[in-house]
């Protein structure tokens, strides 16, 4: 407790969640751009979308992303057309969250996740936490989470991470914890967070038309 007369200490948690924020946002288009060139040609039945809040309303949407992000990565490349982008920040508490979706036509799922997850590492995270493919809920379509550490300005972020694809959209979504950002990246419950990115899935990914 302060000395009287003394305010009280303000918490750094608001300027700690706008450093990582774009750290983990800078990181994720990386992978986003490299998953882009694994994309196919056949025609979209899904597009994904930015909602005002995530899994179930515990996550607020702070910045939508999809701007940026969309004048970042290429709508075509040698594999990939009419491919679009979408993404935004997120906050719950001291936990950031940053989610970027692409939809189109990916001829090869499993290509995309190997490609975004090595885009990230390309843009300056250390994977110290291989992938693990994980099925929430007995699901079908599996996702892909890992942990990278990415070091900035002398800091060391703990940035869990989990990734998606199917044949119309590919999903990532990292998550940060302002008050934990050095977290032992092998303490990560990893299982946790797939349950978590697969709920945000079933949330942004909407019929063509809808």
């Amino acid at each position: 407790m302060p000395p009287a007369g003394q305010p009280p200490r303000k918490s750094n948690t608001g300027k700690v969640l706008g450093i990582v924020g774009g750290v983990v946002a800078l990181v994720v288009v990386g992978g986003i751009v490299a998953g882009v060139m694994m994309s196919g040609a056949d025609g979209p039945k899904y597009k994904t979308v930015v909602p005002k809040t995530l899994v179930d309303g515990k996550y607020t949407l702070t910045k939508d992303l999809s701007d940026t992000v969309g004048a970042q990565v290429p709508r075509n490349g040698s594999y990939a057309h009419n491919m679009t982008t979408v993404g935004g920040q997120y906050q719950s508490g001291a936990k950031s969250l940053v989610l970027l979706s692409m939809y189109g036509s990916v001829s090869d799922p499993t290509e995309a996740v190997k490609q975004t997850i090595h885009g990230m590492e390309n843009s300056g995270g250390e994977l110290v936490v291989p992938k693990h493919e994980e099925r929430p809920h007995g699901t079908k379509e599996p996702v892909y989470c890992g942990v990278l550490v990415k070091r900035q300005m002398g800091q060391k972020f703990t940035a869990p991470f989990c990734t998606w694809a199917d044949s119309s959209t590919t999903g990532n979504v990292m998550e940060t914890d302002a008050d934990r950002i050095d977290v032992d990246p092998f303490s990560v419950d990893l299982e946790a967070l797939a349950e978590k990115a697969d709920r945000i899935r079933s949330e942004i990914k909407v019929p063509i038309g809808q």
